[in-house]
């Protein structure tokens, strides 16, 4: 389907959501989360599909809420609750997303976008990026989990300086506090990207989706942990990849899977 805010796209394994609003710096509005939430369904439900990356048009990732729109005070208080929704439901979604999601953080990440950032797998990033959370400085609150994530990525006294002072960090501090995994210059950051989803997309999507859910399921206990690893290392042996990968291994060749 068109999409108003968003442009999507596939090659091979790994789908590409671009917020496409770069006259407003890719600012949300309640259609932009809609569209996001549209085309993560899509992808889900592809099986090419086992990598999507989310990046922006022009020289931002996304820097938030769209204040305009909120200035201008047109929304009822319905509308306004169903507006913060979407956006946790857009950061639920990407956290919970059986394909693995990398965020490609290619400018400004602030607010709703540094939010969806940490809700990704992965964030790579430019080094002239700059992710933050501003929310406190104009009155208003995180969301979208980052207080449960953002701790987990980079301790909890380094959260606590993020989100209570609203600094802005630089792609190569972001990866040297452990937020980004990756920091490309100007001129490499689209190779880079792209050589980075290949790498995930050829991977095995059984094995990616078990490990991501066991990773994100920091309720589960040590004990609980030693079940569902051996419960996934179980349904992977019933696969025709793993049987590829053993294969492969035998051979001293690079496994080809197929997601069967």
């Amino acid at each position: 389907m068109p999409y108003q805010t968003i442009l999507y796209r596939k090659s091979g394994p790994v789908a590409e959501i671009r917020f496409n609003r770069p006259h407003r710096l890719n600012a949300v509005v309640t259609e932009f989360y809609a569209e996001i939430l549209d085309a993560l369904a899509d992808a889900e439900h592809d099986g090419d599909v086992r990598c999507v990356v989310l990046t922006g048009e022009g020289r931002a990732f996304c820097v938030g809420a769209d204040l305009k729109e909120h200035g201008a005070g047109t929304r009822t208080d319905l509308e306004k609750l169903e507006y913060l929704q979407l956006g946790n439901d857009v950061c639920e979604r990407i956290y919970k997303h059986p394909k693995i999601i990398i965020a490609a953080v290619n400018g400004y990440a602030l607010g709703a976008g540094a939010e969806m950032s940490c809700s990704a797998d992965f964030i790579v990033m430019k080094a002239s990026a700059q992710i933050g959370f501003p929310e406190i400085s104009i009155g208003t609150h995180v969301g979208g989990g980052v207080t449960e994530i953002l701790p987990r990525l980079v301790g909890l006294a380094k959260a606590r300086e993020l989100i209570l002072t609203g600094r802005r960090i630089s792609g190569a501090e972001a990866e040297e506090i452990g937020l980004a995994t990756r920091v490309f210059d100007e001129e490499e950051f689209d190779a880079g990207v792209a050589a980075f989803a290949a790498g995930i997309g050829s991977k095995a999507p059984f094995p990616m989706r078990f490990a991501k859910e066991n990773l994100n399921a920091m309720h589960r206990d040590y004990p609980s942990r030693l079940v569902t690893e051996l419960d996934a290392l179980r349904t992977c042996m019933l696969t025709e990849d793993w049987r590829e990968g053993v294969d492969a291994f035998v051979e001293k060749r690079r496994p080809v899977f197929k997601g069967r």
